[in-house]
């Protein structure tokens, strides 16, 4: 099984970004983590700050991998076109969130991938991701 996790802007900043929502790890050391845990599958990782980035990775492996976790960050909720990205290609997408989006400022209440996603989770921290993991294991 081929998985990626890409993540959006600002997520580079993890550990040292606003600790009190987004935790005090590092996204690398939980990457790594991640890879030991998951060991029988074959886990990447791409992180980019621009949004077109974003898209072109979401096409590059939107055909061929068993499944894409996919925190846009920011972009989730302003992103028209990765929205469409999402809807475009035929890997399943899980939309993952560190925080409780709902629970934050009301334009964060909108979400563009939502909709062609094959779930969302949000608000367990970076178990979210874990759990999105998971999802693609059952």
């Amino acid at each position: 099984m081929k998985l990626i996790i890409i993540n959006g802007p600002n997520l580079n900043l993890l550990g040292k970004r606003e600790p009190e929502i987004y935790g005090s790890a590092s996204f690398e050391d939980f990457y790594m983590s991640l890879k030991k845990e998951y060991s029988q599958i074959e886990l990447l990782y791409f992180q980019s700050n621009i949004e077109g980035e974003i898209i072109n990775k979401l096409h590059e492996v939107g055909f061929d991998f068993d499944g894409i976790v996919l925190n846009a960050a920011a972009y989730t909720h302003t992103s028209v076109g990765i929205g469409d990205a999402v809807k475009a290609i035929s890997t399943p997408v899980v939309e993952v969130h560190i925080s409780n989006v709902h629970a934050r400022e009301e334009f964060r209440h909108k979400s563009y991938i939502a909709k062609n996603a094959k779930g969302v989770i949000s608000g367990f921290g970076l178990g979210s991701y874990k759990l999105a993991l998971e999802s693609f294991l059952t």
